[in-house]
């Protein structure tokens, strides 16, 4: 509600943001993490875990703007809200170097065992031979999608020495730090295949049983995308038979998942979905959520 030179409003924040976000947005108005006043805010601000669902939006009746901080919109129904003339976004500018580190820091674990060497050390186990490691210096890295995060993850493998190679919708993208491949080139040149992709009809399932035949024996797949753009069933299967060496992982069907075979296969490093929660990263898209709504209070004064 406007009153004058002052914009009043509730904002409701309903997932877990930097702690310092909330005394920054006072501002504005009211800020809450009360999601039972979903009815009331005018703003929410929601990542991963909040679903914005059609009988989600129907709750929020005097919402006029979700932000989703974070990258990709897949647990917002944008189409509902553009008819309730509810305002959507999200700041997919903040998360790319920690997605991107994290994405390499998968890359290294695996083919250092350092997971193994780890365990075994902790046990009370030398696993010096068990241990053979293989550098990433002079092998491949290919890219399914070179966006954001894609090119940061190009930048830090030229620096191990990898040549990068790349798929992407979008021809050209990136290509100053990526060599631009189709996406069957992609699966069959690449030593390490690393997954930045938004979750869409055609991206959900696209690493399967079909399309890991076409890798090369071996490889190194590494997935901080969408949890929904791989068949479990089909890595586990691929991870027993030695076709893929090692399987990195942050994403998930549902945050946590429900069931997965993931969890016992041989070869994985998976993590609890923390690609984007690098403390810079909060508060990189807590900056982003304040001008967000600075230019959304701006246009309606």
């Amino acid at each position: 509600m406007y009153f004058g030179k002052v914009f009043f409003m509730l904002i409701l924040i309903c997932d877990a943001f930097d702690k310092s976000l909330p005394n920054r947005l006072k501002e504005f108005g009211e800020v809450t993490d009360d999601i039972a006043r979903l009815p009331e805010a005018e703003i929410a601000l929601v990542r991963s875990k909040t679903k914005c669902t059609k009988e989600w939006i129907d709750k929020a009746t005097n919402l006029k703007m979700i932000i989703r901080g974070g990258v990709g919109m897949d647990n917002v129904d944008i189409e509902y809200a553009k008819e309730k003339n509810i305002i959507a976004v999200n700041t997919p500018e903040a998360s790319s170097i920690a997605v991107a580190e994290l994405a390499f820091a998968l890359m290294i674990a695996m083919p250092n065992q350092i997971i193994k060497g780890h365990e075994g050390m902790i046990q009370g186990k030398w696993l010096k031979k068990e241990c053979k490691r293989t550098e990433l210096y002079q092998k491949t890295l290919g890219l399914i999608g070179s966006g954001r995060i894609g090119r940061e993850l190009a930048i830090r493998a030229k620096a191990f020495g990898m040549k990068v190679i790349a798929y992407d919708i979008i021809a050209g993208a990136n290509a100053d730090v990526v060599e631009q491949k189709t996406f069957d080139e992609v699966l069959s040149q690449s030593d390490y295949i690393s997954l930045h992709v938004p979750k869409t009809p055609s991206t959900i399932g696209m690493i399967c049983k079909e399309n890991i035949a076409k890798m090369k024996d071996g490889v190194y797949l590494i997935n901080t995308a969408r949890g929904a753009c791989v068949v479990e069933e089909d890595i586990v299967e691929a991870l027993k038979s030695g076709k893929i060496a090692g399987y990195g992982n942050d994403v998930w069907a549902s945050d946590p998942p429900e069931s997965t075979p993931l969890t016992s296969a041989p070869n994985v490093v998976l993590t609890p979905h923390i690609g984007a929660s690098s403390d810079e990263n909060l508060l990189r898209i807590g900056d982003i959520i304040v001008e967000k709504i600075k230019t959304f209070v701006a246009e309606k004064k």
